[in-house]
Parts: structure tokens; C-alpha cells; sequence
């Protein structure tokens, strides 16, 4: 059996900020040489030419050109091999340069044009530069090119080192610039295992690394005290529920054991038995709202989207709850557009969404208030249905956690009719489902809670 493969391990940050630096401070380091290595064998050309120019206008000013000056000239210009030719204005030449001299150069000057070109005298390259002379003819001057090789090599030595320090300055300021990025995001990256972990209270660095780091690191900060509120909440609503299971199967257990020790008269076996089928209807209904809670959050929750008008459902819906209202003694208004309102949702889930937001709210309307359903064109194309009651409305602080899952229930249980708790979280969630959104407020035109769920057309 071979032995297993390690798995590859990746680079730091660091590394690839160093390697990307020292790469781009390379790239640039090689056009700029190139660029340099060009220039420097046209620029050393560039001054060659320009010496023997002003060498060539010089000795064309004079006014005779004796074999002394010309001997003279040539013994001075020897350790540079410069040679010099004279041409005379019937177009002879004399001079140690005179091969050098083609016909076109001769032809140039003679007509009064200076000449700088390159030859061959020698069997070698040379600079040619020549230069009229107010006499007629011309003096030529020629360098070998060789001088010129010479100045571009010591030109391209001394580019060299240049580059290797900027090179090397590069490394080490992205060196220098992966520590700064990265020491901030490496503490990120610490806390946020310890957040993994469990741990809670935590606080990201912010003040050291650019304005991106600090920004990983407040995201860090909200994401620790956003968790430590969920699992706060979610602490509390499991503490609800074991006590909401914990009241009824209490009950339950109590008049089980009690009938099984034959401690329950028969003339009360009646009474126990309608206790007993309550008690396991608030269980029922309890669990049954843990269940539609659970199944709104699995991801695979589908919907059967449908044309529907919004108004035909909130009648159908005020035609259910019309007998509880009535037996409750509160009034049911129903408010319906003149125009069909018809939105793509799902209908059942719709008509589900109302029914908890009635019960709801019939929960806590006294009789003789009202309790309205109405259904209504919104802005930006949108449908909304609104269920007001006359109750006793909400707080402010109510606001901020009415759709947390038995926030208000632990508030009210003490003071108002409750549910399970759930009824609000529920709707909240199933409202998100449809692609709409759900809003509460504090009071309605019928001085109770508004409840306003909006749907896209």
C-alpha cells in the first residue's frame, strides 16, 4: 500500500506578499535595465559623435590646415585611435581617415554638409564625422567604434548595481509591508477560531493594519456580540419551552398517578378526563408550533406559487374566524380593494400567515373591540394585508423583540392571554419565505397592535 500524500501546504500571506513584491520590484528592475541597456550604447554613440564634431569644427575654422597642426592633431588623438583626412576642394584626400571617406560623404561635404555616419577603415567599424571648411573642401574625423563598445559596457557595469539594491529594497519593503497587513489579519484569524470555539466577549484589533484589517476586525467585534445575543435568546426560548413542556406534563403526570392509585373519585373522572384532553391539547398545539417553526427554517421549505388575488383570501380568512369572533363577542371588520389585487405567492401559506396573525390578536382583543383584516394596494407595486385589533397594544420596547420566539409571551403571561409564544416568530419567518416582509406597530387606528405583512406583486 503506498504511504498517503500530505496535503500541500499553502503559503502565508506574508510569503505571497514578499514573493508578489519582490516579482513586480523584478519586472520593473528588467524593463528599466533594458531600457537602460538600450540607451546607454545610443547615448555613449551620442558622445563620441559630438566630440569628434566639435573636434571637426574646430580644425575646419582654422584658416590653413599645416602638416604640423595635422601631425599634431593626430599624435594628441592617438590613445583614442582617432584618425584624421583632409579633403581638398578638387575633392583630393589626404589623412590617415582618407580610406574611411566614401563617395557620398565626399560628395556632402564638398557641397558644404556636415557628415556623421559610421564606416570602415581598416577592416574595422569606425565613427565618421566630417565638417566643411569655409575654404572649400573638409576636414574628417573617425574614431573606432570599438571606443564606443568600450564606454557602453563601463555605461551597463554601472547600471548593475542600481538595480540589485532597488531589487533588494523591494524584497525587503514587501517584507516589511506583508508584516503590516498581516499581523493584523493573523490576530483576526485567532479570534475567530476562539469564537469557533465558543468563547464569547472577544475583541478584534483594529488599530494596527490598513482600513481593511480594521474592518475584519470590527466585522469580528459585531459577529461576537451578534452571536452572544443569539445564543442568549435562543438560551432563554429553550428555557421557555422546557418550562411550557414542564406545566402540562406535570399536569399529565400528576392525574395519571392519582387515577392509576385509585385516588380520583368516579363522579370526578369526568372533570380529570376534559383536564387531561386540555392539558394534551396545549401540548399538541405547542409542539405543532415548534414543528412549523423548525420546518420554515430547513432549506428545503417549498412553496406552490400561484396567482392570487390578495383580497379573495383575507375574505376567506375573515369567513373562518367570523364564529370565534362572534362567540368571543368581537367585532370582525373586513376591508377588501375595489380592484382585484392579485400578487405570485403561495395562497395556503398566505392564508396560514393570517391565521396566526388573527389568533393572535384575538387572543388579547376584549369584547366589544374590533378586530380588522384588510387588504390594500402598497407602494412600488406591492400588496398589503393588515391585521388591527383593539387590545392593548404594544411598547416601544415591544417593538424591538416581537418577533423573537417567546420575548412577549414572557413579558405578558402574568398579564395578558398567551399562546405559545411562537406565533410571532413564526409569521415573521414565513412572511421572509414569501419574499415579503412583516412590520409591527405600536398602535393602530383601533388603539390596539398593527401587524402589516407586505408582498411583491
Amino acid at each position: 500500500m503506498s504511504a498517503e500524500r500530505r496535503p500541500r501546504r499553502r503559503r502565508t500571506l506574508a510569503g505571497n506578499l514578499v514573493l508578489l513584491s519582490t516579482v513586480v520590484a523584478a519586472v520593473a528592475a528588467l524593463l528599466t535595465g533594458l531600457v537602460a541597456w538600450q540607451s546607454a550604447a545610443h547615448a555613449a554613440e551620442q558622445r563620441e559623435r559630438d566630440t569628434l564634431t566639435r573636434q571637426a569644427t574646430l580644425l575646419s575654422r582654422l584658416p590653413v590646415i599645416s602638416p604640423v597642426v595635422f601631425g599634431g592633431a593626430e599624435r594628441l588623438a592617438g590613445p583614442n585611435g582617432e584618425q584624421f583626412a583632409v579633403i581638398t576642394p578638387g575633392g583630393d584626400v589626404a589623412g590617415g581617415a582618407a580610406p574611411a571617406v566614401d563617395l557620398a560623404s565626399k560628395a556632402a561635404l564638398l557641397a558644404g554638409r556636415p557628415v556623421s555616419t559610421r564606416s570602415i577603415l581598416a577592416g574595422q567599424d569606425v565613427l565618421l564625422v566630417g565638417n566643411p571648411t569655409a575654404r572649400g573642401g573638409a576636414v574628417v574625423l573617425t574614431e573606432p567604434y570599438a571606443t564606443v563598445d568600450a564606454e557602453t559596457g563601463q555605461v551597463r557595469r554601472d547600471i548593475l548595481p542600481p538595480l540589485l539594491v532597488g531589487l533588494l529594497g523591494a524584497a525587503l519593503a514587501g517584507g516589511l509591508l506583508a508584516r503590516r497587513i498581516a499581523r493584523p489579519l493573523t490576530a483576526s484569524a485567532a479570534v475567530a477560531h476562539r469564537l469557533a470555539e465558543g468563547e464569547r466577549g472577544l475583541v478584534a484589533p483594529v488599530a494596527a493594519g490598513p482600513r481593511e484589517a480594521a474592518e475584519i476586525g470590527r466585522a469580528l467585534t459585531t459577529l461576537d456580540q451578534a452571536l452572544a445575543r443569539s445564543e442568549n435568546r435562543q438560551r432563554e426560548f429553550l428555557l421557555s419551552v422546557s418550562h411550557e413542556l414542564r406545566t402540562p406534563l406535570t399536569a399529565v403526570q400528576g392525574y395519571a398517578e392519582a387515577l392509576a392509585d385509585g385516588l380520583i373519585e368516579p363522579e370526578q373522572v369526568p372533570e380529570v378526563g376534559r383536564t387531561l384532553a386540555e392539558e394534551t391539547r396545549r401540548l399538541d398545539r405547542f409542539l405543532a408550533d415548534l414543528l412549523d417553526l423548525a420546518r420554515l427554517e430547513a432549506d428545503d421549505f417549498r412553496l406552490e406559487l400561484a396567482d392570487t388575488e390578495v383580497g379573495a383570501v383575507v375574505a376567506e380568512a375573515a369567513a373562518f374566524w367570523s364564529g370565534p369572533c362572534e362567540r368571543q363577542g368581537v367585532e370582525l371588520r373586513v376591508e377588501r380593494p375595489d380592484a382585484p389585487l392579485v400578487v405570485r405567492t403561495d395562497p395556503f401559506r398566505v392564508r396560514q400567515l393570517l391565521d396566526g396573525l388573527v389568533q393572535n390578536a384575538l387572543r388579547v382583543t376584549p369584547a366589544g373591540a374590533p378586530l380588522v383584516l384588510a387588504a390594500r394596494a402598497g407602494d412600488l407595486g406591492t400588496a398589503q394585508i393588515e391585521v388591527r385589533d383593539g387590545g392593548p397594544g404594544l411598547t416601544e420596547d415591544d417593538l424591538a423583540v416581537a418577533f423573537d420566539p417567546g420575548a412577549l409571551r414572557d413579558r405578558y403571561r402574568s398579564t395578558r392571554p398567551t399562546g405559545t409564544g411562537l406565533g410571532l416568530a413564526i409569521a415573521h419567518r414565513l412572511t421572509t419565505r414569501l419574499g415579503g416582509s412583516i412590520a409591527a406597530s405600536a398602535r393602530g387606528p383601533e388603539t390596539g397592535a398593527c401587524f402589516t405583512v407586505t408582498l411583491r406583486r
